[in-house]
């Protein structure tokens, strides 16, 4: 051991494979979400109805968020089990070009993500999601 580095704790090294096992799935992640937007955007331009799109809508957010999380595992990973303890360690580490690589594909994604969240969604039809008939009022006539 050299002299001045502290030991790596258990739930250090814990963490850190973690990161490292959600991380070697980035790339199956990444093609999950790119699959999810092509069929939605498929939906969107065949005029599904409103609860397909809304299935397909969700089917993404929920692959975005997945391969956001796998690129923010990888930049933990990058930077080392020396980074979930010392802070200083995770400071130098967070400078380095590997690193500022996963964080722009991570913030890109999160992006991604909450723009899908914002603007992405389709309004979904109440009635399909309380199970039940809806009473229709009579349309008036403005005569």
């Amino acid at each position: 051991m050299k002299k001045g580095r502290t030991k790596i704790s258990a739930a250090a090294e814990a963490e850190y494979l973690a990161d490292v096992a959600l991380a070697a799935n980035f790339a199956e992640l990444l093609s999950r979400a790119r699959a999810a937007e092509q069929a939605y955007r498929r939906a969107q331009a065949v005029a599904a109805p409103a609860d397909e799109q809304y299935a397909r809508a969700r089917e993404l957010d929920v692959a975005l968020t997945d391969a956001t999380r796998a690129a923010y595992a990888a930049q933990r990973a990058e930077i080392g089990p020396h980074g979930y303890e010392d802070r200083i360690y995770r400071r130098k580490a967070m400078a380095t070009s590997a690193v500022h690589a996963w964080t722009d594909e991570a913030e890109m994604l999160l992006t991604l993500r909450e723009t899908h969240r914002l603007t992405g969604f389709p309004p979904r039809q109440l009635v399909r999601v309380i199970g039940t008939e809806v009473a229709r009022l009579p349309a008036e006539n403005h005569a």
